[in-house]
C-alpha cells in the first residue's frame, strides 16, 4: 500500500523562479509581457527583477501562477533536462 502523499496542484514543489525561468525559455519575454500584461515582464525584464516585483506583488504571482499552469495543461512549456 502506498503510504506516500502526493500534491495534486502542479505548482507543489516547484520555486517562483523555476516558473519565470521555464516561462522565459519557453515564451520568451517579449511574449511572455504580451500575455501576461505586467510590467515586470516588459521593462528591462530580467528573472531578479521579476523575482522581487512577483514576491511582494500577490495579485501579479497568481496570474503568472495561472499562466503556468495553463501552459502545463496545455503542453506548451519546454521540458527541463
Amino acid at each position: 500500500m502506498d503510504t506516500g502523499h502526493t500534491s495534486k496542484d502542479p505548482l507543489h514543489g516547484i520555486t517562483l523562479e523555476k516558473i519565470i525561468t521555464q516561462l522565459v525559455e519557453s515564451y520568451g519575454w517579449d511574449e511572455l509581457g504580451y500575455q501576461i500584461r505586467i510590467n515586470c515582464f516588459i521593462s528591462n525584464p530580467s528573472v531578479q527583477s521579476s523575482l522581487k516585483f512577483l514576491r511582494k506583488t500577490p495579485w501579479a504571482r497568481t496570474k503568472v501562477e495561472d499562466f503556468y499552469k495553463n501552459a502545463l495543461l496545455e503542453g506548451k512549456l519546454k521540458q527541463q533536462p
